[in-house]
């Protein structure tokens, strides 16, 4: 049977329900009630060849009745005389939608939440609106997060971390498990002065509404045994702020950028240089020391898709970036020491001179063999000695 049963109706409200349309409805947005649902029925044709079948439809549509609301059309058949046929199905009330579906519980909850909002902050009732179903997920935590916002109102850009918010049952976990629903909240409250519109996204929720960030911190080595920056004969591995590192200025003119710990650990001393950890992807950390880019800097990476893309990446900040040990050469004569890379990268590196795009080309493209790297670490202890030499 194509002509619409109650389980189809009941389906129709379903889905104003996931769209979140009833909700929406009921904390101000566009009224929806009474509505008329699709209705498809009978034919004239199909009236007088399936009759009983007709008839059968009608009980059954009616059956359900209590939900919604049949307007009916009187039909004249020659054949079959009088008879009513349902032409058009409205649900008239909130209510019955909500019984129709067997929602009235989460409803309910959502009126408390919309009760709640308007007494407390109903400048977010348009949020409520916007976002229904997302709100009813956070009806468990939901007056905590209207205290954060009284208190962000109360304290804009605080200049403190967000351990130090100071409100009876929330805690840092709590503030930085629904960044992304703070922030929003946050924008709607807030005036555009007391946000930073430069930053977005949870990772850049504390710059956006000023909460203190967890320092990031650089770790380098000094590689000339007569710099020294801590008062006693001890290696020089020293770890300090983004922005104490930023303004060392430390007198020396080489620079080396190095992303596997032990090699950082063991790299051997070097005249007028210092040797920095690096951390992968990103480069942010370095990008406010200006004295870096009156360095010679050499970034050694591992041979692989990825290697390549972190030297491209780098040379965005620090231009005159040099690969160090990143050459067909040392990939070739280390061959019995290749790995396979598990997700190559392939997109353009536009950042590569014309040796190392060939050779990104060459390990993308797979044409060297099926996935190739070679990791910084496997590369020999004297083969560094020798390149460093060379330098």
């Amino acid at each position: 049977m194509s002509w619409t049963t109650p389980k189809d109706v009941k389906n129709q409200v379903q889905k104003l329900w996931d769209r979140g349309v009833i909700l929406a409805a009921m904390a101000g947005g566009e009224q929806v009630f009474p509505l008329r649902l699709v209705l498809k029925g009978p034919t004239s044709k199909e009236l007088s060849e399936r009759f009983s079948e007709v008839r059968e439809w009608i009980a059954l549509l009616s059956g359900a009745e209590r939900y919604y609301r049949l307007v009916w059309r009187q039909v004249n058949h020659r054949v079959l005389g009088e008879n009513r046929v349902p032409a058009e199905i409205w649900i008239d009330h909130v209510k019955d939608a909500l019984a129709f579906i067997n929602q009235q519980n989460s409803a309910e909850k959502f009126s408390l939440i919309l009760e709640q909002t308007l007494q407390e902050q109903p400048v977010l009732v348009p949020w409520l609106i916007k976002r229904p179903l997302r709100a009813l997920e956070l009806a468990s935590v939901w007056p905590k997060l209207l205290d954060i916002v009284g208190w962000i109102r109360r304290h804009p850009r605080p200049a403190i971390y967000l351990r130090q918010i100071d409100l009876p049952g929330v805690h840092t976990k709590l503030v930085e498990e629904y960044r992304g629903v703070l922030a929003e909240l946050f924008d709607l409250v807030l005036p555009s002065e007391q946000i930073d519109l430069s930053v977005s996204g949870i990772h850049g929720f504390c710059r956006r509404f000023g909460f203190l960030e967890k320092p990031i911190r650089v770790r380098f080595r000094l590689l000339d045994s007569s710099i020294r920056l801590l008062p006693f004969q001890a290696d020089q591995d020293i770890t300090v702020t983004e922005m104490a590192f930023a303004k060392l200025d430390l007198p020396v003119s080489k620079v080396f950028i190095t992303e596997n710990e032990i090699n950082f650990l063991a790299f051997p001393n070097v005249s007028d240089a210092i040797l920095i950890f690096g951390s992968g992807y990103g480069f942010d950390h370095l990008e406010a020391a200006e004295w870096l880019k009156k360095k010679a800097i050499y970034y050694w990476g591992d041979i692989d898709t990825h290697g390549f893309a972190i030297l491209n990446q780098l040379r965005s900040v620090l231009p005159q970036t040099v690969s160090f040990l990143m050459d067909r050469h040392t990939l070739m004569a280390h061959q019995t020491l290749w790995g396979t890379e598990d997700r190559p990268e392939t997109g353009n590196l536009m950042g590569l001179n014309h040796d190392e795009a060939k050779l990104y080309d060459q390990l993308r493209w797979n044409q060297l063999g099926e996935r190739i790297r070679l990791e910084q670490e496997r590369i020999g202890y004297d083969y560094l000695l020798a390149a460093l030499s060379c330098l």
